[in-house]
């Protein structure tokens, strides 16, 4: 089996990756290191929680130990596109680890938090440039950042940035980048527009494909428990309390239900906290910390909100709400399992998400073993309080109290808005603002951004 001290890595980086408890390289490290470490072009083909984050930096922390030089004012020698600022923090901090012993000038830009301290951030130039499109975008417009001086580019999760749409920022930034220079590619899969864009970056790259989105990981215990909706509560609180639990995600459908079930966990007497679309950045960082330092062992997220999140010793994934896109349920249990450990992931199935259910496993070819008879009958009746009545209207006619799924906010009062992150709302609603394709979230303080790297 191939080691990470027969890469041809520089001795600091071994020293750094022996020190993080790293021995021996996941698949897609162990083909994608030594071509890039060779100048080769990469194109790789993997979902989120098979370490292509270490496939793509350790060789770029390589070049940058070998062939030292400093950088001008604004520019930087390797350009990282992140889809989301949650994935770009974790690469961020990624690099940081890697690369303690040689110490890489880095910088981190996304959307939301205020321009300065990325503009300070950039002013004498840094070695390695973390980033989202659109904030990227606004501070070239603003000449607070060039292109010119980049030696590496690395596109990751090209299939999230096309979701987010990014894409034109994607190939604006493409166009800008000099030639030659060595490019790296990832994406979970390859549809048409993305295997286009692939062809028009890689003329000749080294093709490395892992773990297909329809496998589920060997070493994940998958199951399922059927009950009622309101039976949920009760079977959560069960698994969070027992034997062998150690940091649990928890996902639910929306925002508003993460946030409902963080309050019954603490009612429960169990520490968690929530991650999603309405959170700002020092909240989303605040949760995460105290998740990895086990202060709050317990995290809740959306979909939205959970992608890029890569933290070791995630022992359970406990899917509160099943995904209504059966490949998200194989991106969700792929957050535990990792680096050759074992993990537990637990659908809690209402009778309305049976179809859900029998779709995932058709994507999957596999029976996932169930607990429990699906229930039947009539679903018993709430009792007659405030709390549990649905949706109201106020005395103007209005809707108040739904849940609110990801991607959608109230917008003058109007429940959900019409509108995803980053898409123009309907008739007579306004519109979020918007640079480059990122939505700009006013409540976030400066205090919430970490310049980092410096």
């Amino acid at each position: 089996m191939t080691q990470f001290n027969e890469l041809g890595l520089a001795a600091p980086l071994l020293r750094a990756l022996e020190e993080e408890g790293y021995t021996t390289p996941t698949p897609i490290q162990a083909q994608a290191i030594p071509a890039a470490l060779s100048g080769r072009d990469v194109l790789g083909i993997a979902q989120t929680g098979t370490g292509k984050t270490a496939a793509f930096a350790l060789p770029l922390l390589h070049h940058l130990a070998e062939n030292p030089r400093r950088m001008p004012a604004g520019t930087c020698r390797v350009l990282i596109l992140s889809p989301t600022r949650e994935l770009a923090s974790q690469i961020h901090e990624s690099v940081r680890a890697y690369g303690r012993h040689i110490r890489p000038r880095t910088a981190i830009i996304f959307g939301g938090v205020p321009e300065n301290p990325q503009k300070r951030a950039m002013s004498t130039g840094v070695d390695i440039l973390i980033a989202t499109p659109g904030r990227l975008m606004d501070l070239i417009n603003q000449r607070a950042v060039r292109l010119d001086g980049i030696e590496s580019f690395v596109l990751d999760e090209a299939d999230q940035m096309l979701d987010r749409g990014f894409w034109p920022s994607i190939r604006k930034l493409a166009a800008m980048l000099p030639k030659p220079r060595h490019t790296m590619f990832f994406s979970a899969t390859m549809p048409d527009d993305i295997a286009k864009l692939a062809r028009e970056l890689l003329p000749d790259p080294v093709r490395i494909e892992v773990t297909p989105v329809s496998t589920t990981a060997e070493r994940v215990n998958q199951r399922v428990i059927h009950t009622r909706a309101d039976g949920k509560r009760a079977i959560l609180a069960d698994l969070l309390k027992g034997e062998g639990v150690g940091r649990a995600l928890v996902f639910s459908r929306t925002k508003h239900g993460a946030d409902r079930i963080v309050k019954q966990l603490e009612q429960d007497g169990l520490a968690a906290g929530a991650i999603h679309g309405n959170k700002s950045q020092g909240q989303r960082e605040r949760a995460l910390d105290a998740f990895k330092r086990g202060s709050a062992p317990i995290l809740v997220a959306t979909d939205i909100a959970a992608r890029g999140i890569d933290v070791d010793g995630v022992t359970h994934v406990i899917q509160y709400d099943l995904p209504e896109v059966p490949e998200t349920y194989v991106h969700r249990i792929g957050r535990t399992a990792r680096a050759g450990a074992s993990g537990e992931a637990v659908a809690l199935v209402a009778p309305d998400e049976i179809a859900l259910l029998r779709a995932v496993e058709k994507l999957t070819r596999q029976q996932v073993p169930a607990e429990g008879d699906i229930p039947t009958g009539p679903v018993p009746r709430a009792p007659n309080r405030q709390q549990n009545r649905g949706p109201r209207r106020d005395g103007g006619g209005q809707q108040r109290g739904g849940p609110q799924r990801e991607g959608q906010r109230h917008v003058q009062g109007r429940p959900g808005g019409g509108q995803g992150q980053g898409r123009p709302g309907g008739h007579g609603q306004r519109r979020p603002e918007t640079v480059g394709g990122e939505r700009k979230d006013r409540s976030w303080r400066e205090g919430d951004f970490r310049d980092s790297g410096r």
